[in-house]
């Protein structure tokens, strides 16, 4: 739909120097997390030898699975984890190698479980213990998916525009965007300058005020405490603090679609669209030459586009 990813089923990247930002909350949508990881991280070293880049900014789903909170967890999630690990042996513990490869083994490995299961129960209490310590080694601070999350920042700058999850806050960004990025990759890695076992990021993933669970800006009107006005005045504190034009959110699902809020500051493009939430149609928010437009298909076709021009 935004003309970045092959049509062939090659998952090849066609988006030349475009630059492809997502927003967290790939993880506790379903049972390819980490197909999903490694075809993301596969688009953006082919992005790069093109000019472009692919970024992921981290989600309270994320920094949920790396604190050991797994109550949202899919249980074929479980069962992915059980097999990477398999696979990751037979690479000879070579990581570069199983992750980036995974996207294009993961079904095989699925249908080789589910014919060896037979007529066992495909959930038993041995195969959820199994899979509660594969997710547990590879999400735990320092775990192997822990640090490559620890790549990726919760709060992204790319020209005149911030990305971040929830919502970002003049305390935020007082409080300094570098640090906080810092913090948290390094709480990821499992280490930090003070203590072997570093405290999870406050501010910016936990509270409800956080970079990851931040809902002031994307609730519904109808769940509004304060006034519209009220909301675009700190939303353009936020983004002067910021040297920024316009801020993309995601966390909560749009019952509309996405749309731009106070005065086109704020953009809402939560749609809801993973099998696991609500499995909407895709929308994207393209911004060219810093002018944003969403292209959303048509309810009637997935061959046709919705484009919606806001400048």
């Amino acid at each position: 739909m935004a003309g970045i990813l092959s049509s062939d089923g090659h998952d090849l990247w066609t988006g030349g120097d475009t630059i492809l930002v997502q927003l967290g909350d790939i993880l506790d949508r379903g049972d390819d997390e980490i197909a999903i990881l490694s075809l993301l991280r596969s688009l953006n070293i082919q992005a790069k030898s093109k000019g472009g880049a692919v970024f992921q900014v981290n989600g309270n789903h994320e920094t949920m699975n790396v604190e050991g909170d797994f109550r949202y967890v899919d249980p074929g999630a479980y069962d992915e984890c059980i097999d990477f690990l398999e696979y990751l042996d037979e690479c000879g513990d070579n990581w570069d190698d199983a992750f980036l490869s995974w996207i294009n083994i993961r079904e095989k490995w699925r249908e080789e479980r589910r014919m060896s299961e037979g007529q066992w129960s495909p959930w038993s209490f041995m195969k959820r213990q199994k899979g509660l310590i594969a997710r547990s080694s590879l999400f735990r601070p320092g775990g192997l998916l822990a640090c490559e999350l620890a790549r990726h920042a919760v709060v992204l700058k790319v020209d005149d525009w911030v990305f971040c999850h929830g919502g970002l806050l003049p305390h935020h960004v007082a409080y300094g965007v570098e640090r906080m990025n810092r913090e948290v990759s390094e709480w990821m890695q499992g280490f930090n300058e003070d203590s072997e076992s570093p405290e999870m990021p406050f501010i910016a993933t936990r509270g409800y005020d956080s970079v990851v669970w931040n809902r002031f800006y994307s609730r519904e009107s109808a769940e509004l405490k304060y006034q519209a006005w009220k909301i675009s005045s700190i939303a353009e504190e936020t983004l002067e603090a910021m040297g920024a034009k316009g801020m993309v959110v995601g966390h909560t699902p749009q019952s509309n679609g996405a749309n731009c809020k106070y005065d086109q500051k704020i953009w809402c493009i939560d749609v809801g669209m993973s099998s696991g939430v609500l499995n909407s149609r895709p929308e994207v928010l393209e911004i060219v030459n810093d002018n944003p437009r969403i292209l959303r298909h048509q309810t009637e076709s997935l061959n046709e586009l919705d484009v919606l021009d806001y400048l």
